[in-house]
C-alpha cells in the first residue's frame, strides 16, 4: 500500500481526527489549517466527514514542508485526546485496540468501518496488527497510508498512556523489515516497556 495513498478512492475520515493535525502542530496551528486548506479541508469539524485522500495529502504536504517529526508529534497527540473503552487497561490491550479506533474514525460509502453491535472490521483502508513477542515487547505492523513517523507516534502515545508506573516505552521502526517509505506495503515497529 503506498504511502500518501489511499487504497480506497471514497474512503473518508471524521472530522475529530482530522483536527488532530491541528492539534498535534502546537505552535503552529495557523500553518496546519493552512495545509488543510490547500487540500480541500476548510475548516474541520467534528461529525463531519472528510475524503482520505485529501487528508493523505495533506500529511504529504506536511512532510515535505515541515519533515518527520512534526509526522510524529501529530502521532503523538492522538492517544492523549483519545477515549478508550475501560477494560483498556494495559499497554498490550491499548495497542491491539488502536486498529479498531483506526476503523472507528474511517468509512467507505457512507459506511463506518468498524461495527461496535458484531465487531466486525471492514477492509479498505489498511491496519495495525499488534503481536506479542517477550514479557514487556511486541511488535506493530502498519500496512496502511499512512506516513510511518505518525504511525509511530500512534504506537508511541498510547503505549505511554497505558504504561504501568516505572516503566519505560520505548518504540522503534524496525529498519530491517520492510519501509513504506521505500515503496513496501507496510512498517514494523519494536515496542518495549
Amino acid at each position: 500500500m503506498a504511502m500518501f495513498v489511499a487504497k480506497t478512492a471514497n474512503a473518508e475520515v471524521n472530522g475529530e481526527t482530522v483536527n488532530s493535525i491541528i492539534s498535534g502542530m502546537g505552535a503552529f496551528k495557523a500553518r496546519a489549517i493552512e495545509i488543510l486548506s490547500k487540500n480541500g479541508i476548510d475548516g474541520p469539524k467534528a461529525g463531519l466527514w472528510y475524503s482520505q485522500q485529501s487528508w493523505l495529502d495533506a500529511f504529504k504536504d506536511i512532510a515535505t514542508l515541515l519533515g518527520p517529526n512534526t509526522l510524529y508529534s501529530i502521532g503523538l497527540t492522538i492517544p492523549e485526546n483519545a477515549k478508550f473503552p475501560p477494560e483498556i487497561d494495559s499497554i498490550e490491550k491499548a495497542l491491539g485496540a488502536i486498529d479498531v479506533a483506526f476503523h472507528m474514525n474511517h468509512r467507505i460509502n457512507g459506511k463506518v468501518l468498524f461495527d461496535p453491535q458484531t465487531g466486525t472490521i471492514q477492509e479498505g483502508i489498511g491496519h495495525y496488527t499488534f503481536e506479542r513477542i517477550g514479557e514487556k515487547e511486541g511488535k506493530m505492523i502498519c500496512p496502511n497510508s499512512y506516513p510511518c513517523d505518525f504511525d509511530r507516534g500512534i504506537i508511541n502515545g498510547t503505549a505511554r498512556k497505558f504504561k504501568a508506573v516505572g516503566d519505560i516505552v520505548q518504540v522503534i521502526h524496525n529498519d530491517a523489515a520492510p519501509c513504506r517509505k521505500k515503496g513496501a506495503d507496510s512498517c514494523e515497529y519494536i515496542i518495549n516497556w
